[in-house]
């Protein structure tokens, strides 16, 4: 295997060249389009609902979401290599001008003049989503290398914190701001708010940021991206269908795919160690700095989106927040985490040293994880947010350091492929750690659901513990319908109010034979569920209503029904709350092993000093190309 050891010819050193001015317009420019990458995650989530209502696409739900995932993530090594070879300008405004086309296709979806392409409006989505991925993981992979290439070593902490703030700050915006447009404008303004910020983006880096060449001159490994892209897409593929239920684990869909991912890796192994320039270089791995950092930061993506992801579902299932206000309410979270990011980034520029604060922040993460695997169906929101403040100000520094520690490893004409690559572990954890974790809650759900609802059964008595335990029973046997997990569930005080209101209508209707309240009866949710001969006996209420000799008897026996059904309601609630909430405790005890995994990982990286700028060091500034 060869490699590149010696400086390429020509290669300029931007960051003694460049003046700071022109630094600083640079990197608002590549800030602008990392937080265009990092907003679209955020805001097109709040926006769904609506969009798949619209677009009639309810079975193509989660695939908006997994078209930009498979491309966005198998093309990140790609283009880092790329950037390497041609300079990050034309890589990142290639990336830029993608994102802004499939962006404006998206927002064109479903509409009358692209008629059945594709099959249909929500498939065009998923369509142009994929397409929109293609170039945000330019956007990605490039923007954390141009660190690199515009500031000095001691420097680039500090500056990679602010690109955590990005991602920290679009968290809070791209609810509020999905929500804001979805409801007030149109879903479409989701993806064509894009374009403004894009094309100031793409003015500022056009007219101010040089090639940002590294002086490499070699064949591109064409046969290396494919391979890494059959490799990752089939592997994401039988994880997000595999956690979704789409497939079984053992069909021959999933094992199919496995087996083809693998091969594949074996043949990308085989290609790269012999390619003179490959995508991912081998020997990077023989650095213990990038071997160490990489796996650390594959447990980390583990934790870290497993961490958002349950979250979110707790606050949703146990504390009763609404599904669309669940992105706004981690705001603890993301304040946490941008708070860590940056002042880790400032304290590790003063220090000269990073891993010391690493390991400072995996701890503080491991007991953020610890305080969260302590959470119960009666914990106050108040409890929680301190939770999530204490997890955020631990996963902070993984955002800026680790990028900071993998480009200190290597040769700069290999930052923009080392850089790419330790992204592209991370990806690679916050998906198959969603997978395992997604598959730890369906099992640890349905177990702890039927175990709840037989407590609920023991604590009652007569018709109330017969059907609970029945719903247990049918629960442990598989035949229980599931619910919408995602779905905010009825606090026990808008139970009783429906069920007071249900009390009122039913005793109008018996007694006086009231016509709005028996159509309110019969309209009644509970009463619905019921078999029909059940429901016969509450709605079958004659005009006047019930004759006097019979009314006594028969209003006490539909009340009894009544204060059943509220029992069996109120009781189904609790169990459903402390199931989950018993659920997502445990993942975030396995959460804490893998934050123990990164800690260790992190461990075994050398303790290498940050390079500081000596006296009389910086050259003058010098005119590069434009």
């Amino acid at each position: 295997m060869s490699a590149h050891t010696a400086e390429p010819e020509g290669r300029i050193d931007y960051a003694k060249t460049l003046d700071m001015p022109t630094k600083r317009l640079i990197l608002f420019g590549v800030l602008l389009g990392l937080f265009l990458s990092a907003l679209d995650q955020t805001i097109v989530s709040t926006a769904l609902p609506r969009i798949t209502q619209e677009l009639n696409g309810l079975s193509l739900y989660s695939w908006v979401t997994t078209a930009y995932l498979l491309t966005n993530t198998a093309l990140v090594p790609i283009y880092g290599k790329l950037s390497d070879l041609y300079g990050r300008k034309p890589i990142l405004m290639i990336g830029i001008v993608i994102f802004l086309i499939g962006s404006a296709l998206c927002g064109l979806a479903g509409e009358p003049f692209l008629g059945n392409l594709f099959g249909g409006g929500m498939m065009q989505l998923v369509v142009f989503r994929g397409l929109q991925g293609v170039g945000a993981a330019a956007l990605g992979s490039v923007a954390f290398a141009i660190i690199a290439d515009l500031f000095e070593p001691v420097d680039r902490p500090r500056y990679q914190g602010l690109f955590g703030a990005v991602f920290g700050l679009s968290s809070v915006i791209g609810p509020l701001l999905g929500g804001f447009l979805t409801d007030q404008v149109s879903w479409r303004w989701v993806f064509y708010v894009n374009l403004p910020i894009g094309l100031i983006a793409l003015a500022f880096i056009a007219s101010k940021m040089p090639r940002l060449a590294s002086g490499l001159k070699a064949r591109v490994d064409w046969l290396g991206a494919f391979l890494i892209l059959v490799f990752a897409v089939p592997l994401l593929l039988a994880l997000t269908w595999g956690a979704d239920g789409n497939y079984a684990w053992t069909s021959p869909q999933i094992l199919g795919l496995f087996g083809l991912s693998a091969a594949s890796l074996v043949a990308f192994l085989f290609v790269e160690s012999r390619h003179e320039s490959p995508i991912l270089p081998l020997t990077l791995f023989k650095n213990p700095t990038f071997a160490w950092g990489a796996l650390a930061r594959f447990m980390i993506g583990a934790g870290f989106l497993g961490a958002i992801l349950f979250l979110s579902l707790y606050l949703v299932q146990v504390q009763g927040v609404s599904a669309t206000a669940a992105g706004t309410a981690t705001i603890p979270l993301t304040v946490g985490l941008i708070i860590g990011a940056i002042g880790s980034g400032q304290i590790a520029s003063r220090m000269g040293r990073y891993k010391p604060l690493m390991l400072i922040g995996l701890i503080t993460a491991g007991l953020g994880f610890f305080a969260l695997s302590t959470l119960n169906a009666d914990s106050s929101y108040g409890s929680v947010v301190f939770r999530m403040v204490l997890l955020g100000l631990g996963l902070g520094p993984a955002l800026p350091l680790y990028t900071t520690a993998l480009q200190l490893a290597v040769k700069p004409w290999e930052i923009g492929v080392a850089t790419s690559a330790g992204q592209f572990f991370q990806q690679m954890g916050s998906t198959i750690g969603t997978a395992i974790f997604g598959a730890i809650l369906t099992a640890g759900v349905s177990g702890n659901l039927a175990t709840q609802f037989a407590a609920q059964a023991a604590s009652n008595q007569g018709t109330v513990a017969t059907t609970l335990q029945k719903i247990s029973d049918d629960i442990r046997s598989g035949n229980a319908p599931t619910g919408d997990r995602n779905a905010t569930p009825e606090n026990p005080e808008d139970v009783k109010a429906r069920f007071a209101a249900l009390r009122e209508n039913l005793t109008k209707a018996i007694q006086t034979g009231d016509q709005q309240a028996l159509t309110a009866v019969k309209n009644d949710p509970f009463i619905r569920t019921l078999p029909a001969p059940a429901q016969a006996q509450f709605t079958n209420i004659p005009a006047g209503g019930v004759p006097a000799p019979a009314r006594a008897q028969a209003l006490s026996g539909a009340l009894s029904g009544v204060n059943d059904g509220e029992k069996i309601t109120l009781a189904s609630a609790r169990a459903a709350k402390v199931a989950f909430a018993d659920t997502i405790s445990s993942i975030y005890r396995y959460s804490i092993l893998v934050a123990a995994l990164a800690f260790l990982a992190t461990l075994m990286m050398p303790n290498l000093e940050i390079p500081r700028r000596a006296k009389g060091e910086r050259a003058q500034p010098a005119h590069v190309e434009i």
